[in-house]
């Protein structure tokens, strides 16, 4: 995981924050969810709240996991729901997206 510094080191959602910058490293992925997570909450807020229009938080919600979705697609890793429900299932999954994966920085052992 990336090492967190400053305000983040002592706070409560250290651990989540880092673990979804982890699973959020290529740039468009991150900016699309800057812009998909907050739709998806109106969608729902929406849904709620205006209810005779129920169709449009429907289709706000829906509009924001797609542009999630697409970002996912552009980092190469699989929806942080989908991960785990396959996970559960048994199934393989991506987390992290191979090319941003950590190599063992150790030295070889010799043999």
């Amino acid at each position: 995981m990336s090492e967190l510094q400053g305000y983040f080191k002592r706070r409560p959602f250290r651990r989540p924050l880092a673990n979804w910058l982890e699973r959020h490293q290529h740039p468009f992925n991150r900016g699309i969810h800057y812009i998909g997570i907050p739709m998806t909450t109106v969608g729902i807020a929406l849904l709620f709240w205006y209810w005779p229009d129920w169709i449009w938080g429907v289709a706000v919600f829906l509009a924001g996991y797609v542009l999630q979705w697409i970002g996912h697609l552009v980092e190469g890793n699989d929806l942080g729901e989908w991960a785990g429900v396959k996970r559960f299932l048994g199934w393989p999954y991506v987390a992290i997206a191979p090319r941003y994966e950590k190599k063992d920085a150790s030295p070889p052992s010799p043999t």
